[in-house]
């Protein structure tokens, strides 16, 4: 806690003996702005975050850490390659994307929030679909991204179906909604989507995308920097991360406090619907990991491979060149 002069002995002493407030070695040093963008709206695959700042973890790190959102006409890739942001969230295939560019975005992930990949396609409750085999004449609504076909074709082909049988829309937003109004199929992570649809008690059956293929358990969300302030600020990056990685370790351990951490950040959303949420990814965050947030080259070769593959980059990008374990050890 600092410590706070009266004016007339501040005064006196800083004039008369040219120590003290403005000198002392005891004066806290200035804290290191640091900002941080996310990939999407606030939610428990960010609660280390939070926790870190509630926690006082950056603070002891010395660093000032500024969250912000990304807007609707860019990313949070885009704002940390162009050292816009110190550090983002994002996904892997992204990253991939981005260092396969002509002019590559001078970015690499530092560790993923979650070891396994957690979404899968979701369909109703008394539906056929079983595998993609059954993708065949049926309606999938998503997002639209080149990945996101991508990957809905080549389970297709993997199941020996013809992949243009199925039709392809934009999503409404509304998620599980959409399976009585039309479509078949949609694509939603289990620790989010999943657990409000269990607390409305919305039926469902869920396909984990990483039981279909071992080159789609891939990492989403990561934690993104751009190589200057890797190469540069080692110093930085490493507080940046090790209060971080203690915050998701919090989490891991109380998750139930963790989750009323988030919810004094985010309290548009019902306290019970961040712990069940807080509950199943608590247990995602480090599973079977040496510790929270460390990576491995298969995961990344393997979906880099995937990308390749389905012509979606037009060259491999070493693993190691798109992550380090560097400042989460």
């Amino acid at each position: 806690m600092r410590r706070k002069c009266k004016l007339l002995v501040a005064l006196s002493v800083c004039f008369t003996l040219l120590v003290g407030c403005g000198n002392s070695n005891a004066t806290t040093t200035k804290k290191k702005e640091v900002t941080v963008v996310l990939d999407y709206l606030p939610n428990t695959n960010h609660t280390g975050l939070y926790v870190a700042m509630a926690k006082g973890y950056f603070d002891e790190a010395n660093l000032n850490v500024k969250v912000i959102e990304p807007g609707e006409d860019t990313t949070s890739l885009a704002l940390v390659g162009s050292k816009k942001a110190d550090f983002g969230f994002s996904y892997q295939e992204d990253v991939t994307y981005a260092l396969a560019l002509p002019e590559p975005l001078p970015i690499k992930a530092l560790a993923t929030v979650i070891q396994h990949n957690t979404s899968g396609f979701v369909v109703a409750k008394d539906s056929m679909i079983q595998t993609p085999k059954d993708f065949v004449g049926k309606t999938y609504a998503g997002w639209q991204s080149a990945s996101e076909e991508a990957v809905l074709h080549a389970l297709m082909k993997k199941y020996g179906v013809d992949p243009s049988t199925l039709k392809i829309v934009g999503s409404d937003g509304t998620g599980l909604n959409q399976l009585q109004n039309g479509i078949d199929l949609v694509w939603e992570f289990k620790g989010w989507a999943l657990t409000k649809a269990d607390l409305d008690n919305v039926e469902y059956k869920f396909i984990p995308l990483n039981t279909l293929d071992e080159n789609l358990d891939y990492y989403t969300p990561v934690v993104v920097s751009n190589t200057e302030m890797i190469e540069k600020d080692k110093e930085t990056t490493q507080a940046f991360m090790q209060a971080l990685k203690k915050g998701y370790e919090f989490a891991i351990k109380e998750p139930k406090e963790a989750a009323k951490i988030l919810h004094s950040y985010i309290p548009e959303y019902p306290i019970e619907f961040l712990e069940k949420s807080q509950e199943y990814l608590s247990q995602e965050y480090s599973k079977d990991a040496p510790s929270w947030g460390i990576m491995k080259d298969q995961v990344w070769d393997n979906y880099t491979k995937f990308m390749y593959d389905q012509k979606l980059i037009d060259q491999m990008i070493p693993a190691q060149t798109q992550y380090t374990n560097e400042f989460i050890k």
